[in-house]
Order: structure tokens, then sequence, then C-alpha cells
């Protein structure tokens, strides 16, 4: 019955309409690389909110039993970016994901992976459950390396590796010379109080040394939002600092956008808002707090420090090294032409019988 109906139908599945800022960039590049005439159909928490700001029909991701339902009308699933596959979230979100997997092959749908992460794998059974739904999928691409090699492990198949698909959102023109210290960052229980100070007194130094005022930009509205003032009230910030610093509300990336490329510096902790920034021609810096920013990092070649440990260098000028100095075009460059492989992949299911 599948094979008789139209390709160009695809279920999008992701981290959607949940107001992060990196999911909705992902699926704006996914939705632009779509061929003509698809007419996808879209999970999300915020259905409203996706179906006016992408023109697209949507379903409650909540609710698993409605998706897969609907799943009987599409020709493809699509799990469309992000680290859907990892259980650091929850093992029941892995096991949502690889329900979904499973049912659409016994439906006798295509499934494609694209531009995936993979893991953090931290039990047993979820390495299990992933061997088990890797070979059902159509296709593959991995977003890193260390997913593709992960994937290789499990299930003994390489797929094409590219880099994030955020890396294909549009760029812009950097005039932000002399602009503000941005700041893309989120709650970490790994630092828990006094672990923010070396960051916090660092900034504070490079701030008023520097006279530049401090934006703070929540990149995921519910988790980050706040955040400033949560710290203010543990009596963690400088005076310097406070008086110095600002939230933005923020609902899309191309906002965000617009203010990476008038900052002199942006200190991301959140993987896309470090991409983004550095497409908006932003000087850029990363904490990490997962494997996935510093390997970002890397690729970028911007200093980064990961959260786990305490700082071996002195932040601040590590900081100042950087600012007002935006990365190389020609890298830029490659890592945007490293998302073709994406795109093609994308195609080449959605245009398949």
């Amino acid at each position: 019955m599948a094979g008789t109906r139209a390709p160009g139908r695809p279920l999008l599945c992701g981290y959607y309409g949940e107001h992060n800022l990196g999911d909705d960039a992902l699926l704006e590049v996914l939705l632009s690389q779509l061929p003509p005439g698809c007419k996808p159909l879209v999970t999300a928490r915020d259905e409203h909110w996706v179906s006016e700001r992408f023109a697209v029909a949507t379903c409650d991701r909540r609710r698993l039993g409605e998706v897969m339902r609907r799943l009987l009308w599409r020709d493809v699933l699509v799990l469309g970016g992000g680290s859907l596959l990892q259980d650091a979230t929850s093992l029941n979100s892995l096991v949502y994901y690889c329900l979904l997997i499973l049912t659409a092959r016994l439906l006798g749908k295509r499934v494609l992976l694209w531009g995936q992460g993979l893991g953090p794998l931290r039990r047993p059974v979820s390495r299990l459950l992933v061997r088990g739904v890797l070979p059902l999928a159509t296709a593959i691409s991995w977003r890193d390396s260390a997913s593709g090699q992960l994937a290789e492990r499990l299930a003994g198949r390489r797929h094409p590796v590219g880099s994030d698909p955020v890396w294909a959102y549009p760029r812009r023109v950097w005039q932000g010379a002399g602009g503000p210290i941005v700041l893309c960052w989120r709650p970490v229980k790994t630092l828990g109080s006094e672990g923010w100070r070396p960051y916090l007194e660092a900034l504070a130094v490079l701030s008023t040394s520097q006279d530049r005022d401090v934006v703070w930009l929540p990149f995921h509205r519910e988790q980050d939002s706040g955040l400033l003032n949560a710290l203010q009230q543990r009596d963690l910030l400088p005076a310097s600092l406070a008086q110095r610093c600002r939230e933005l509300e923020v609902t899309e990336p191309a906002e965000a956008t617009e203010h990476f490329a008038r900052a002199g510096l942006v200190l991301a902790m959140r993987l896309h808002g470090l991409i983004l920034a550095a497409l908006a021609g932003s000087p850029v810096a990363a904490l990490s707090y997962d494997p996935k920013v510093a390997a970002a990092a890397q690729s970028l070649g911007c200093p980064v420090q990961d959260l786990g440990s305490a700082p071996a260098v002195d932040l601040t000028a590590q900081w100042q090294q950087v600012l007002d100095h935006p990365p190389a075009d020609q890298t830029l460059a490659t890592l945007r032409a490293q998302t073709g492989v994406h795109q093609q992949l994308l195609r080449q299911v959605l245009s398949s019988h």
C-alpha cells in the first residue's frame, strides 16, 4: 500500500516547537532543503507556533500514539537533526524514537536519520536499542565524526558524515567591532554555585577593561531564561558586571543572528548558539558542557573551555584575544559545504519509490 502513494509526504520528527532556537534553526534548514512539492507533517510541542511560523501541518510530538497514527499516511519518517538517539535526556526519549523507527519500517515506510548526532548512550540497554534500530534505517547521515564512529562500532556500518545542518543557515555580515559581549549560557549542573565564579569574574574583568555591555541571550526559553537573575540572587555576579548586564527575549533564530552580527564577542555554551554566532561573523569562544560543543569549537578553531574541569588558562586573556576578531571565512565556507551530504541524502530518499 505504501508503495502506491506518491513520494513527498514526509513526517519530520524532532525536538521542534520547544522554543529552543537551535532546534528551530534545524527545522528551518530542513524545510528549505525539501524538494518542491513536498507536503511535510511536523511533530511539535507548540503546534500553533510551528504551524504559524513555518506554514506547515503539525501534530503533537508528546502523543506517541497520535504520531504513529499520522505516520500511516506518510511516505518517509525523517529524524531531523539534533541528537535524538541518546539517553542523556531520558531513556523514555530514546525509546520514543526507537519505537517510531520500528513502527515506520513495519508499515513499509522509508526512514532517514538526517544530520543526526548519536549519544551519549550511558546505559547498556540504550546501546542495545540503538544497535537494533540503526540497521532499520533506509539512510543515515551523521553531523560529526564521533557519531559516525560510534554508529560503526554499534552496528558495523559506515554512513556519510557532514557538519551540523545548521551550518547551512544563512550567513550575515558582521558589524560588531566594539560591540557588546553576548552570552548564550545555560544552567549547568556540574558548575553548582561556586563553579560559576571564575567565568563571571573573568567576564567582569573583560567587560570592564574593554568597556563592553553584556547581553544575555536565552537560547532555550524555558531552560535559559532567568539565568542572569538566578545568578544575581545567589550573589555570584561581581558588582562591576551586574551593572553592565541585561537579558534579551528572542523568539526566532534570525533575531538571534541580528544580535550576534552586532557583537564584539559571543561566549556560547549552546551548540547552535556557537554555530549561528559564527555564521553571523561574530568572534566566538565556547564553554563546553557536552563533547558536541567542544567538537564544534575545534572544527571552527575557536577557544573552548571544558566546564567539567576548573579553568587552566587565564579566561580573560583568552577571550580578549578573540574579541573583535571574527572567524576565518574559509573555515565557515568549508563547514557550510560539509552540510551538502545531508541535503543530497534527503533528496535521494524523498524521491525514491
